[in-house]
Formats: structure tokens, sequence, C-alpha cells
């Protein structure tokens, strides 16, 4: 006679029952809070410098040596690789892929949270982060780029690392720091739950090898000489904002103050964790410090760069309303879910002149190009690239990297001598190697003017001539040899 099948262990019965709830609310959630970023074709430059990437790699490019760009590179595989199953005319696929990345944040903040506190801990995590995650400017929290990829990484470190998952852990803080660099400053909480579990030196190796075996991978599938001055050494004077104090200033208050009114259901309770931090949340409170000191590294507190706090804030409000009366529950879920009301409706209403300028332009640019002339635009929008569907004349897709104008430098500090160490003599052998077809002035009154660039003046005084103008952008088409 056969025995009866064992029946389920109850916990492990719990466990499914909970997530089969959960799974389906978070997910509806993160898509939802995702519309606004299928509704335009994209949300700021950094995207279009993604695809524009993406494309030149996928043409045979190599990152940091014919494509480069002051990030690590899995972004830009990520990119490449949606290109490469569902084309490149559309960013969709990455879109979904942001979906994606967001649910994940939101699945593993719940499972630590359920874990250190209870079911309806778990809940309030999950939930609590998916609504404040859009609580920026539209085109720095549904754009889909670095930052938003970084968070499925950092909540996957604490995750791990609270498990004792040492060597997972190390990975997890690895693939933060090659998403974008300042995703390693989920280190320090890593190494506080480290130091606090008592774990053995073994423990310590596991988190180092974790860490470092997919960094130096990622260096020498590339060119670890150019990894190395791209990612870490070579972008000294982008990080400082000597002499645009009072601009980056106004930017850090105005950004600090829209992520202030979207968190404005996680601020009381954030403050109560305050008064009775303890160990059970230095962790958080560690990760939450760590973070604002990724947001003030370089000093350009651009909107995208607060994303980074947004995982620990939601933790510790939740660890703050588990001990509250439920109503401060409800309140901050309410609250919360009102403010994210307010920035879906930004998102979909609020007009977008930069996304049209660059439309415009790169309409002209293809009207005036074939398909396989090179071109060249002089200005901070590389996705008149893509829009366009037209091959840059050189590596540097901005004058940011010829100029230093990269961090929205209002004047000073601009110009050739300011550029990245070395660039302008590429620059030049690119565009005698390269030609380009059509030369597009996009900077329109901004410091890094031709005017105030003398090598590239010469260029077009010399070789190339005006042939038109489009929203205060000057074409210059080349001078046929006679």
């Amino acid at each position: 006679m056969l025995a009866a099948p064992l029946a389920p262990a109850p916990t492990a019965v719990t466990r499914t029952a909970y997530w089969t709830r959960l799974l389906p609310a978070l997910t509806a959630l993160a898509c939802l809070t995702r519309i606004p970023s299928f509704a335009r074709p994209l949300w700021n430059p950094d995207e279009g410098y993604l695809a524009v990437q993406a494309r030149l790699l996928a043409q045979g490019g190599r990152l940091y040596e014919t494509v480069v760009d002051r990030k690590p590179p899995l972004v830009p595989w990520l990119y490449e690789a949606a290109f490469a199953v569902c084309g490149s005319g559309s960013l969709t696929p990455v879109r979904v892929l942001a979906v994606l990345a967001q649910l994940l944040t939101a699945v593993l903040l719940a499972s630590l949270a359920r874990r250190r506190w209870g079911d309806t801990a778990g809940r309030t995590a999950g939930v609590l982060y998916l609504l404040v995650s859009v609580g920026l400017n539209p085109e720095d929290a549904q754009a889909a780029t670095f930052e938003v990829f970084i968070l499925p990484c950092t909540a996957a470190a604490l995750w791990c690392a609270d498990r004792g998952r040492w060597g997972a852990a190390g990975a997890a803080v690895a693939c933060a720091f090659l998403t974008k660099q300042t995703g390693g400053a989920v280190l320090v909480p890593v190494a506080w739950l480290l130091h606090r579990s008592g774990a053995p030196r073994g423990g310590a190796l596991r988190l180092a090898a974790g860490f470092a075996l997919p960094v130096l991978g990622a260096a020498q599938v590339t060119d670890p000489a150019g990894f190395l001055f791209w990612t870490v050494t070579g972008s000294a004077a982008y990080a400082s904002f000597a002499g645009s104090e009072l601009h980056v200033m106004v930017r850090a208050l105005t950004n600090t103050a829209i992520l202030a009114v979207a968190c404005a259901g996680l601020v009381p309770p954030v403050v109560r964790a305050l008064r009775t931090a303890g160990a059970a949340t230095a962790d958080l409170w560690l990760w939450l410090a760590s973070s604002a000191v990724a947001v003030m590294l370089g000093f350009h507190f651009f909107g995208h760069y607060y994303l980074q706090l947004t995982p620990p804030a939601a933790l510790l409000a939740t660890a703050a309303l588990r001990i509250l009366p439920r109503e401060r529950l409800t309140a901050a879920l309410g609250t919360s879910a009102c403010c994210c009301t307010l920035f879906l409706a930004w998102g979909l209403l609020a007009p977008r002149p930069e996304l049209a300028h660059a439309q415009r332009l790169a309409a002209a640019l293809a009207h005036r190009t074939g398909p396989a002339d090179r071109v060249l635009v002089w200005g901070m929008h590389p996705e008149t690239y893509w829009l366009a569907g037209r091959t840059p004349a050189t590596r540097y897709l901005t004058a940011g990297l010829l100029t230093n104008y990269s961090g929205g430098r209002d004047g000073p500090q601009v110009g050739e001598k300011y550029a990245v160490q070395g660039a302008w003599p590429v620059f030049r052998a690119e565009l005698a190697a390269h030609a380009p077809a059509l030369v597009v002035d996009d900077s329109r009154g901004k410091p890094y003017a031709p005017d105030r660039v003398p090598s590239l003046r010469r260029v077009l005084d010399t070789r190339y001539e005006e042939v038109g103008r489009v929203d205060g952008a000057v074409l210059y088409a080349r001078i046929p040899r006679g």
C-alpha cells in the first residue's frame, strides 16, 4: 500500500499564499506608476545617449574605445541587448525592463520588511516604495536610465546581506556599481551587516570576491585602461561645481523639495523612526546616509540621482509604521497615493519642449543627409542622432565631453581646456577621417557655443557653410571641394 503523500509544511503554504496575493498587486501597481514612461518616445538626453551607444555597439563599436561615456557598461549593454531582440527604433523594450526593475525592487523590499517585521510590513514596504518611486520630475523618474536599474541591485545587496549570503551580496554591490558608480554606496550598509553578524573572515573574503570578480570581468571584456579612465579617473573636472555654486544649489533645493512632496506620507514616520532609532534599523539609516552622499557626489544634484533615496526611505517608514496606530498607516498610504497621482498626471500632461525641438532638428538633419552620411550635432541632445537615424562623426556624443559643460554648468570652467583629457586630438582626427556631411550647432547661446571653442570655429569657417536654421540651431553643410 502506497504511503499518502506528505502535506506541505505550513510555513511553505503560508509563504506561497502570501506572495500569490501580493505579487499580482505589486505588478499592477508597478505597471500603473510607469504608464507615463510609455507616453513619449524618450524622456531625457541620457536615454538618447544610451540609444545611440547601443546602435554603435551593435555596428561593431567598442565600449571605452570607439563608444565612450563616463558610465560603467551594464546599462549600455542592456540597451544593446534589448535592441538586438526588438529592434532599435523604439525604447519600449527598455521601458518594459524598467517596469520589471521597479517591480523587483519592490518585491525585494517587501521580502526584507516581512522577514524583519511580519506580513503587514512586507506589504507596506512594497506598496510605499512603488508609490514614491515616481516622485520626481517625470524626465527623471520615468526615464529608463541608470538609477532605475541601480535600485534592484542595491535592494538585492541588502536582501542577501540580511541572510548572510556574502558572496551574493558582493556580486549585487558589483552590479550596482557596474550600473552606475554611485550604486557602490550600498556597500556601506552591507559591510555594517557583515560586522554586526560577527561573521568570520571568510564572510569578508566572500563579499570582496563577489564584488571584485564581476568588476574585473567587466574591465577585461571592455578595455581595462579605458574602463578605469572612463569610470573612475577621468571625471575629476566633472565632479566639481567651482564657479557654478548658485546654479547647482538651486537645482539641489528644487529636486529636494520635489522629492519631499512625493514623500509627504513617509516623512512623519521616518522622523519617528529617527527618534526611536536602534540597532534593528542601523543598516537602513546607513543605507539612507550613503545614498545621500551618492546624491551629493560630484555636486550636480540632478533629479534622477535622488531615486537612490527611495528604497531605504520606504523601509524606514515601514519600520516606524508597524509600531504606530493603524490609522497612521492608512494616512501614510493615502497621502502617498494622492502624491503619486499628482506626479502621474504631471508625467502625462506636461509639455516637453526640448523633445519637440530634438524631433524637428532630427527631421531637418534626416532631410539634408543620406543614411550613410556621418553627422555632428554640437549640443547636449544626443537623441538627435537616434531620432534622425544617422551615425555620429565622433565618439563624443555631446559637446559636454569636449568642453566640460556636462553637469549643467552655467558658464565657468567651460571650454576646450576643460575637456576630457586627450579628447581634442582624438576629436580632430575623427573629423579628418570622417568629415561630417552636416554639422548642427545646437548650442543656442550656451557657454559651449562655437564662438567660444576656437578649434571648432576654425573648422566651420574653413570647411562649411550655413544652410539653414531650426529653432535657433544652425545647420552647416560641407563645402564641396572644387
